[in-house]
């Protein structure tokens, strides 16, 4: 019998994304791959880690039952610390799970990448307790409150290397298989930086879309009723609120933020754009043979009620990754996206 196809495993940052993580190593295992050396950022080295130990199921089963009221329980807000979250929670119940494991002792080397705020540089752990080194791989900054470690202010590994396949280039595997959580949504995306204009475009340029909406509102007999009722029995015209844009758009050019973003949106926003080009920059570098690309809107960073689905999205993605590289057999009635 031939030897399994041994796999060197790089987990990248993203948040709740990182659920995805779960469902990819499911398909590994499912398939007859072996796992012999995982690295990971932030909630990558979260979940390498507890697969290095052995605990992933268990994790797995934990991860799927919290609700959204649950998280809230688990966040450990603080207004003081620097970061908003102190993730105490969150990390004695991985604590509880991994059992005091080092991570010298564990089955499948592992490497947790964390951030030195004070040298810059990436900092990779490779001995001692795997909770203390997962808790530094995760302080997202503004989120997460650091850790200060043997003297270094530490942080996310993300903000260095967000998808960490360097560690594991002295692994003996026979292939290197990377999971990127920053990928662009699904569908035609054009290369190259946008080109814009500071100036507000005439209302000209886009005026008859925004009056073909009009059209199709003013059909509604509600919508007319409430018009003449208001307007004092004048029969409204497309062309009314077009004039109504063009002059609010003339007071202020500038449009309203999209409903629900908050800091911590615009936080993890800034931090995917600057991380999807340190990942393109890292990936030239380490190339690894299969790249499983998770879409950064499969759900918002700090989602954390929403395991079931992103392990049902890393698993898919997964089987479409390895089916596209011809690694391993597809257990019978195993989905594909």
């Amino acid at each position: 019998m031939a030897a399994p196809t041994r796999v060197a495993l790089a987990l990248g940052s993203g948040g709740a994304r990182g659920y995805a993580h779960i469902g990819v190593i499911q398909v590994l295992e499912e398939r007859g791959l072996d796992v012999v050396s995982v690295a990971g950022s932030s909630m990558g080295a979260l979940v390498g880690g507890v697969h290095a130990a052995g605990r992933l199921d268990a994790y797995a089963v934990w991860a799927r039952s919290l609700r959204q009221r649950d998280v809230v329980r688990l966040l450990d807000v603080s207004l003081s610390a620097p970061g908003a979250i102190r993730a105490d929670k969150v990390l004695a119940r991985v604590r509880d799970l991994l059992g005091g494991v080092r991570i010298e002792e564990l089955p499948i080397p592992f490497t947790a990448v964390a951030t030195d705020l004070a040298a810059r540089k990436e900092v990779w752990f490779q001995q001692g307790p795997v909770d203390a080194a997962i808790r530094a791989s995760i302080a997202i900054p503004g989120v997460i409150t650091p850790v200060v470690l043997n003297g270094r202010l530490l942080a996310d590994g993300g903000i260095t290397n967000p998808v960490p396949i360097a560690p594991t280039a002295s692994a003996r595997a026979d292939v290197t298989i990377a999971v990127s959580l920053g990928g662009e949504p699904r569908g035609p995306n054009g290369a190259g930086p946008e080109q814009e204009t500071a100036e507000a475009r005439p209302m000209e340029e886009w005026a008859d879309r925004f009056r073909a909406g009009a059209s199709q509102l003013l059909e509604r007999d509600a919508v007319r009723s409430l018009l003449n009722r208001f307007g004092g029995g004048a029969e409204p015209t497309p062309d009314e609120p077009v004039a109504a844009a063009v002059a609010a758009v003339a007071a202020d050019p500038f449009g309203t933020l999209p409903p629900g973003v908050g800091k911590f949106d615009m936080m993890y926003q800034s931090l995917d754009a600057m991380q999807s080009v340190l990942v393109r920059y890292r990936l030239a570098g380490y190339p690894p043979d299969v790249l499983v690309t998770v879409p950064r809107d499969a759900c918002r960073s700090l989602d954390f009620h929403r395991a079931a689905e992103m392990i049902d999205v890393g698993r898919a993605l997964a089987a479409e990754a390895l089916d596209g590289a011809g690694l391993g057999a597809a257990p019978a009635g195993e989905a594909t996206a």
